[in-house]
């Protein structure tokens, strides 16, 4: 049993029990690495004067079979002493992330052109969080770095007027981790609308109300989070609530959103119990959104889950083709993630990759207030749909260059042009920031060998030019992209990274180390922690102040697990 779902099954025993799970991450820690016999064979269950005082033998039973009721088919039973913990079925508290590779070094003279798509997401970094609150030190495909990057504002400049649903920056300067190095970061914030004006709004919550969702941090947490956002609705939004768990069930048929007494009852009668039957829960949740389709409005299914589907359509590739359907017909897809021990994070992120939406991971509540209520706007006002960017370097300046997470969200050189190659979208509001970390000829960050047989020196009619920035948009409801472009000059070179690059570049260092820290040239754990530190400014929600502290708590569990050797 790998550590993760030891800590799980062991949180959910003690609860059982009526004892508190350890609350530090060194508690946790310590908890999930002590060692236990094998489960013995089950022993008799103990008299009834056990379990209660004489003459309430039948009541106990009663009582035992309700709790039963309202519990997990895998949960072990409870009788006066704490279970040790019961074997799990395969596949039980087993979290899924799909494989991710860092974007390799290119030399420029080999691959100039490099092109991808935006991504909005942040449920790598909040669910990573989750992970080392716990005292965890997260698996190395959980996390994202582009995802880390861009859960954090950087103060990139809105544009002037709406003619250009957004203004894109740049800066270049010197890497904070490796001085012979530069770091290229391309920032994108598109216009905000005031909540008041943002058009009718059509969602569906989908719910998943399988046996796993029991217990705490998963169906009550995520009750919590739609009732913020049902706070936030107007009379002329509507919200239909479908659940799944065996079978799909309609609970709220498209009611407005000033009735929200309507709808928090709703939310509240949703209960846990079953197996896990997405696809049907999917294909109904969509029959409800084209039932309240508001033409000009936003309309979006709201995907909250903490797993995999384990019965009806559970292939992703078929689920992500019945999403992309509906994407075309103007249906958006959002996926919330939930919860600990069986989060199939590689499926909530394909399947909002697939629905045009974005995918989130809510750890707290305070997590569903930022995601359901000061990011809606962003979340239900598409400005810009399918964004690619696309650099071309100048390879008689840049020798080499390496682009900082999006591993996933590489596009070939021809999807560039390809307006029939979907990307990510932008809304109201919304940042996007992309790092380039590049090597300049004859610098000697070059990490490269040189090439024996190596052509004789690239030369170049823009020799003041590092390279070209591209970026292609649709606006909604067009089938035809827009191109913007700009120069990378070389005189725009800074001596010294501004704040907000030097705390992005710190943020992409975070995300490094825990990936095994390959790319983090003079910086280590106490370099990161340092700058952590240093570069909380004007921090107004504290998210830069509670960045610092997992960093710390990453170093204490980057330590811990090197001193019992990596097991």
């Amino acid at each position: 049993m790998n550590r993760l779902s030891f800590t799980a099954a062991l949180a959910a025993a003690l609860l059982l029990a009526g004892c508190q799970p350890p609350r530090t991450p060194e508690a946790a820690a310590d908890a999930s690495a002590q060692a236990f016999p094998p489960p013995a064979p089950p022993a008799p269950p103990p008299p009834a004067t056990m379990d209660l005082v004489a003459g309430k033998a039948a009541e106990a039973a009663a009582a035992r079979q309700r709790m039963a009721a309202h519990m997990p088919a895998a949960m072990p039973s409870v009788g006066i002493m704490p279970p040790r913990p019961a074997p799990l079925p395969p596949r039980a508290n087993a979290e899924e992330y799909a494989e991710v590779e860092d974007n390799p070094v290119r030399r420029a003279s080999e691959h100039p052109v490099s092109t991808f798509s935006i991504d909005v997401d942040t449920g790598s970094y909040s669910n990573v969080r989750r992970m080392l609150r716990m005292g965890i030190r997260p698996p190395p495909d959980a996390v994202r770095a582009e995802e880390f990057i861009n859960y954090f504002s950087y103060g990139h400049p809105a544009p002037a007027t709406r003619e250009v649903p957004f203004r894109v920056t740049t800066e270049i300067a010197p890497s904070p981790w490796e001085p012979k190095r530069h770091l290229l970061m391309v920032g994108i914030k598109g216009y905000d609308v005031p909540r008041a004006e943002l058009p009718p709004a059509n969602l569906v919550f989908l719910v998943d109300t399988s046996g796993s969702m029991h217990s705490p941090d998963k169906l009550p947490l995520l009750r919590q989070a739609f009732a913020t956002l049902t706070d936030q609705l107007r009379a002329r939004d509507t919200v239909s609530i479908v659940a799944y768990a065996g079978s799909a069930g309609l609970v709220l048929p498209p009611t407005p959103g000033d009735r929200k007494g309507e709808i928090l009852a709703a939310l509240e009668r949703l209960q846990a119990g079953g197996s896990t039957n997405g696809g049907a829960g999917i294909e109904l949740a969509y029959a409800m959104a084209r039932q309240g389709y508001v033409e000009g409005g936003a309309n979006r299914v709201i995907l909250a889950t903490d797993g995999d589907f384990n019965v009806g359509t559970v292939d992703r590739r078929a689920l992500e083709a019945l999403v992309a359907d509906q994407r075309r017909s103007g249906i958006a897809l959002t996926t919330l993630g939930f919860g600990t021990g069986n989060y199939n994070d590689a499926m909530a992120e394909r399947l909002a990759d697939a629905g045009d939406g974005n995918h989130a991971y809510i750890d707290t509540l305070l997590e569903a207030r930022k995601v359901l209520v000061e990011e809606m706007s962003s979340t239900l006002l598409t400005i810009a749909r399918d964004v690619k960017i696309q650099v071309e370097f100048n390879p008689a300046v840049v020798a080499e260059y390496r682009l900082v997470g999006y591993a996933n969200r590489m596009l070939r050189e021809e999807d560039f042009a390809n307006d029939r190659v979907d990307a990510g979208d932008i809304g109201a509001g919304h940042e996007v920031t992309a790092l380039y970390e590049i090597a300049l000829v004859g610098s000697g960050g070059e990490r490269l060998p040189a090439l024996r047989y190596a052509g004789g020196g690239a030369t170049s009619a823009h020799g003041g030019e590092i390279g070209h920035l591209r970026l292609r948009y649709k606006l909604p409801g067009s089938d035809d992209s827009r191109l913007i472009e700009e120069p990378l000059r070389r005189d725009a070179i800074v001596a010294a990274a501004s704040p907000a690059l030097r705390f992005a570049a710190t943020v992409a260092a975070f995300a490094d180390a825990l990936r095994g820290g390959a790319n983090l040239g003079r910086w280590d754990w106490d370099a990161i922690a340092g700058n952590a530190r240093a570069g909380r400014g004007d921090d107004r929600w504290g998210l830069r102040g509670e960045f610092a502290e997992l960093v710390e708590a990453a170093r204490v569990a980057t330590r811990a697990e090197a001193a019992r050797g990596g097991d």
